[in-house]
């Protein structure tokens, strides 16, 4: 047996993409994880399949597992490169699609110029929609690792969870971000994003991802960390998002209306994988 697959990624965010039209995925979380390995395997932040869809009022499906072999619900990086990959198949045209994501239908729009804009869907801020185990605020307040922190929380169809920063060069991702990743307040953990705010149109992200570690680029956690701020009155409503893989636009109209995410996706290579 052996897997062909595509390699991408939106702005350093890295994905194989593996076409299921025709058969299911079959591969279990070890095998998944075997691939995403960096030296024994091909390496991706996520892998993404591409499925027929289930919603009739969708043109495809897809999944989404972390490195670690785990699913996630939501992926705005891979939802671009989902569209351009179904384009570049001759399976969509340029305009409007709207594709099943695990946690429910997105729009997107494939621009002439090779971009992609995602809705990303309305911020969800309720904790029990998070979901989060903490009474009602902004900021939330924990103790990790003898630490105290404050961090704002949001579901963009996965959680998220932001801290304002003065430096986010020097954001401790792999302790702090690690830790409240997995806090036992987040019943299915977090995605970590550290923040620091240019200017009110212009912001430096870093984030950790549940199951993945850091990452070049979260599209989600872009969406989060925007949504979270301008909540706050800190943000205007289009905001460039500055992340070490590249730079996200990202434009939110405010409370109750859809959250729309602007970027590139870009082929890197084919392969073929024994099994």
């Amino acid at each position: 047996m052996s897997l062909r697959f595509t390699k991408m990624h939106g702005i350093g965010n890295d994905f194989v993409i593996v076409d299921c039209r025709a058969q299911p995925f079959a591969l279990d979380a070890v095998q998944i994880a075997r691939i995403g390995d960096r030296h024994f395997g091909v390496g991706f932040d996520q892998l993404i399949t591409i499925e027929p869809a289930r919603d009739p009022i969708c043109a495809f499906a897809y999944g989404i597992y972390n490195t670690d072999g785990s699913r996630a619900m939501q992926c705005g990086n891979g939802a671009r490169c989902v569209a351009a990959w179904l384009h570049r198949a001759g399976a969509i045209g340029v305009g409007a699609t709207r594709l099943q994501s695990p946690s429910g239908p997105v729009a997107v729009e494939l621009l002439d110029a090779g971009d992609v804009r995602v809705d990303m869907g309305v911020p969800r801020f309720a904790p029990t929609q998070v979901p989060l185990d903490l009474a009602a605020a902004d900021p939330y307040r924990l103790r990790i690792d003898g630490t105290d922190i404050a961090f704002g929380a949001v579901s963009m169809g996965n959680p998220h969870a932001l801290l304002e920063v003065d430096d986010v060069d020097a954001a401790p991702l792999a302790t702090l971000g690690a830790a409240l990743s997995i806090n036992a307040h987040f019943p299915h953990g977090c995605n970590v994003g550290f923040a620091q705010i240019v200017d009110r149109t212009h912001l430096r992200l870093r984030v950790w991802e549940r199951g993945a570690g850091a990452t070049l680029a979260c599209g989600s956690g872009a969406c989060a960390a925007v949504a979270i701020l301008r909540r706050r009155g800190k943000l205007d409503a289009g905001v460039d998002v500055r992340l070490p893989g590249g730079t996200l636009r990202i434009q939110w109209d405010g409370e109750g209306k859809p959250l729309w995410m602007h970027g590139p996706a870009q082929f890197v290579f084919e392969g073929e994988l024994p099994l």
